[in-house]
């Protein structure tokens, strides 16, 4: 369980491909925190440390063939900026909103905007009813996850929403890399979803 209160972003060393599977070995500022078997958010993507090396200051997480498909984890390189969390506390605050690290589908970013210290994004995905009935859908004002980032919806439309990106998000995530034609991962609110499943009972 996370909260979309990215610590840092890691970088992408090195990537292997194990028949279908994809190992990534990343390097971040707290390697010497982590365990194997630990659960760590990458992109939104809830991943497990597989191995780690403390001398080369790397850990390596592994994305089965599901995974690929389903985010953006395939078009990572080496030399990628990856935005990490790693599991919340429960003896904390929740800043963010309650996120699963399961991501739901990607989307893509369609414009940019600059707005006298911040930034707008604007994202757009495919519009399925039938998923937007199962709450794979945004609402104004409502939290959405974008590459593991806890945000607030403006302009939410069928297939498309907007963000507003502080200097301090901009900065200390991902969220600098991006320009029209980026792929994110997106994980809906799971209140949302729980809603829309139990509004189908009669």
């Amino acid at each position: 369980m996370f909260s979309g209160i990215v610590e840092e972003y890691g970088i992408v060393k090195a990537i292997e491909k194990d028949q279908e599977n994809y190992h990534f070995t990343l390097t971040c500022s707290f390697v010497d925190e982590l365990k194997i078997d630990q659960s760590l958010a990458h992109n939104g993507v809830c991943l497990t440390v597989v191995k780690l090396d403390q001398q080369a200051k790397t850990y390596t997480v592994t994305a089965v063939k599901e995974t690929l498909l389903k985010t953006n984890l395939g078009h990572w390189e080496v030399g990628s900026k990856v935005n990490l969390e790693r599991s919340m506390m429960m003896n904390g605050r929740l800043d963010g909103h309650i996120v699963q690290g399961h991501v739901d589908q990607t989307a893509t970013c369609t414009k940019v905007e600059e707005a006298e210290g911040s930034w707008y994004f604007t994202f757009e995905y495919p519009f399925d009813k039938s998923k937007a009935l199962q709450g794979y859908m945004t609402v104004e004002k409502g939290s959405v996850t974008v590459n593991g980032v806890s945000l607030t919806v403006v302009n939410s439309k069928d297939n498309s929403f907007q963000v507003a990106i502080i200097p301090y998000t901009y900065q200390e995530t991902n969220f600098h890399t991006f320009e029209a034609g980026s792929v994110v991962n997106l994980e809906f609110d799971i209140i949302g979803k729980y809603l829309s499943k139990l509004a189908t009972f009669k």
